[in-house]
């Protein structure tokens, strides 16, 4: 047996003697840049792609294979054109030779790249660049592949100053990574995990985001499941395009597996951190291996839209309440689809006020918003103007509103707004129904629907600003809406009672609100029922003017002074911002009102002239003597409204009556002339 072993070992020590021997021959004797043309013709049979090695290969054999390859490229495939696919300017490879001969081991010392450039991209039709390399092994060659029963023990792999470029034209989407330092730690076929370290510039197109990034994870590969995964993720940088300065981002992850077989990803919850903002994504595990789809849980935690504003360099509006618009919590069922970010089962809760419904994103200009929400009950006074700056300004010009076109002309929008209340300025609207419908600079707000007071409104808004000089229309009605409330909500005023009702037909042009109150066109119908105006006594003021004409001492009032009315009603048409009537109707326990006059809706005064009849007798009216009736009963008496159209005064005009007085002197002494001369 001793001299069996003496024999062996010394059978051993001549073939690694006669090893030696042949790669010294093969170092001093062997050029691997006299095979760059037989290798570039070799992968042009392989691939159809031309490989271009313009830099020097240098060759190490013991102890370990070295191989170093100098600047090379490979072609694109037909149809993308003449500029490589994938260049270098150094490549480098060793292997441990004793390992792969005895024991059938790939030990790599290490892998380093040095600038390489890797340009994928996807054209019209959505054929890639890269399929025809990625295609499957022929039966042969996976079956050589598959008879490897060795083991494979990577040092490192390092990629240095890389550039990625990923180019869809299908989707109209670029994604450029620049400076790109990738270390990848030991790595072998055993599953053991691999530590990866790397850092890189991104710009993103069409969305315009670019940024640096650090990521970092663990990585191990399962032959058997076929399974990738990366364990403790986590990616810092910053971004911009975001906001108006600088973002920072972190987003980790305790793990990503990628099932190589099935072409699927499976994430567990995503934790991102973004302008402030707090977001938990739970992404359902989706295929890469067509069109990419992807669903996901959101969640994000309570954040200050003040905050956020101030990100985007906008300073957040002075309102009323301090502490709106500084809370909000956001949660919803998100997938990504070629076309969209769809929203599903939105929650949001801004302040007091929660929201529900959807809301689609559209991933191209040419996309449409798309949104139905629904919110419970809001104060719109809270994020208003202070109420003493108001007041401070109550004295000044109202500044006219401008027409938002910039907001308006790139709008793409289709949705709807319900709320169960909203309050402004004293305003309760219920069971409020908001449409909204944008496109190509023309927006229409319908339907408006909303219970007010005890009545209902509805409209019909439409803002063009698609030509030069923005053009507004509306349609609107209201009905049964309680007067008394309206008018203390609006104007802060409580003179009246009753019940209004009214349509308005109307449209004008300008650049802000007051150049289109100037330009207003259109027809109004207007109705009263059934309430009083206080502060104004008609009777009275009728039976003063008459004891003024005829220089007699005024009468006593009856206080609360307050006129009771039946209808009044008034229909005009609209020219310049002005109304023009002839048919207001007025009626009165005790008298008919008729006439005409204009409301100078821009300025809100109105002017107009009555004729007022006093019905049989009203004998129910206290106070008035027996002459007094006798004189105003089927009398025909000028009255006046005038002054701010929020406050009016009605009052008898007095120069009428005075004429009326004067002809009626005349009449009576041209009467007894003439009886005079007759007789």
């Amino acid at each position: 047996m001793g001299r069996i072993m003496k024999y062996l070992l010394m059978l051993v020590g001549v073939f690694a003697t006669l090893f030696v021997v042949a790669a010294i021959a093969l170092y001093l004797f062997f050029d691997p840049n006299d095979f760059r043309e037989e290798i570039s013709r070799s992968v042009k049979n392989q691939t159809g792609r031309e490989l271009l090695i313009d830099g020097d290969i240098s060759l190490q054999v013991f102890p370990w294979l070295a191989v170093e390859v100098g600047k090379s490229s490979l072609g694109n495939a037909p149809g993308f054109g003449t500029e490589p696919m994938l260049s270098f300017e150094k490549a480098s490879l060793s292997v441990r030779l004793l390992p792969a001969i005895l024991r059938q081991e790939i030990v790599v010392g290490s892998v380093d790249i040095d600038s390489m450039r890797l340009d994928l991209a996807i054209d019209e039709r959505g054929d890639s660049n890269w399929s025809d390399l990625a295609a499957e092994e022929s039966g042969e060659d996976a079956d050589e592949s598959a008879e490897f029963g060795g083991s494979i023990d990577i040092n490192s792999i390092a990629v240095i100053d890389a550039k990625i470029s990923y180019t869809d034209k299908e989707a109209g989407d670029q994604i450029v990574l620049d400076n790109v330092n990738l270390t990848i730690g030991r790595l072998r076929d055993d599953g053991s995990a691999v530590p990866i370290d790397a850092e890189m510039k991104f710009d993103v197109q069409p969305s315009g985001l670019v940024g640096t990034v650090v990521f970092q994870s663990s990585m191990s590969y399962d032959a058997d499941t076929s399974q990738l995964k990366l364990d403790n993720v986590s990616i810092d940088g910053t971004v911009e395009g975001v906001a108006s300065i600088p973002t920072s981002l972190r987003m980790t992850t305790d793990s990503i597996t990628v099932a190589t077989s099935e072409s699927t990803i499976a994430l567990e919850p995503l934790d991102l951190t973004l302008l402030d903002m707090h977001i938990v994504a739970d992404v359902a595990p989706f295929s890469y291996a067509s069109e990419l789809t992807m669903s996901a849980g959101i969640t994000v935690d309570a954040f200050s839209p003040r905050s956020v504003m101030h990100l985007f360099d906008v300073e957040p509006p002075v309102t009323a309440d301090p502490a709106a618009l500084s809370d909000v919590t956001i949660s919803a069922q998100a997938e990504l689809t070629a076309a969209a970010i769809n929203l599903s089962d939105v929650s949001i809760k801004m302040d007091d006020t929660s929201f529900s419904g959807f809301l689609s994103v559209p991933r191209s200009t040419a996309g449409f918003y798309q949104f139905e929400l629904v919110g419970d009950a809001i104060d719109l006074n809270r994020y208003m103007e202070p109420a003493t700056e108001a007041e401070a300004d109550a004295s000044a010009e109202t500044v006219p509103v401008e027409i938002p076109v910039d907001l308006i002309a790139p709008l793409n929008a289709r949705g709807k707004f319900k709320f169960g209340t909203a309050t402004l300025s004293g305003i309760v609207f219920e069971n409020i129904d908001f449409g909204l419908n944008s496109s190509k600079g023309k927006m229409r707000i319908f339907p408006i629907s909303s219970d007010l007071f005890g009545g209902n409104y509805s409209g019909d808004v439409r803002i063009d600003v698609s030509g030069s000089v923005p053009r507004l229309s509306m349609d609107e009605k209201i009905q049964g809406v309680d007067l008394a409330k309206l008018a203390k909500a609006m104007f802060d005023q409580d003179n009246i009672t009753g019940t209004i009702g009214g349509n308005f037909v109307l449209s004008g042009r300008g650049a802000d609100t007051a150049a289109v109150q100037r330009s207003l066109a259109g027809n109004m119908a207007l109705q009263l029922n059934d309430g009083s105006y206080e502060g104004t006594d008609i009777w009275y003021e009728l039976r003063r003017a008459r004891a003024l004409v005829k220089g007699e001492e005024a009468p006593t009032p009856e206080l609360p002074a307050r006129t009771a009315f039946s209808t009044v009603s008034v229909t005009g048409v609209v020219t310049d911002g002005v109304m023009r009537s002839d048919d207001l109707f007025a009626e009165l326990p005790f008298m008919q009102l008729s006439g005409g006059g204009k409301v100078d809706l821009a300025a809100a005064t109105v002017d107009y002239s009555l004729v007022a009849r006093v019905l049989d007798r009203p004998e129910f009216l206290t106070g008035a003597t027996a002459e007094e009736l006798d004189e105003f009963t089927g009398a025909v008496i000028p009255l006046k409204i005038t002054g701010a159209l929020d406050s009016p005064r009605i009052t008898p005009d007095l120069e009428k009556l005075l004429q009326q007085k004067v002809e009626e002197e005349i009449e009576d002494l041209l009467k007894d002339k003439l009886k005079g001369l007759f007789n």
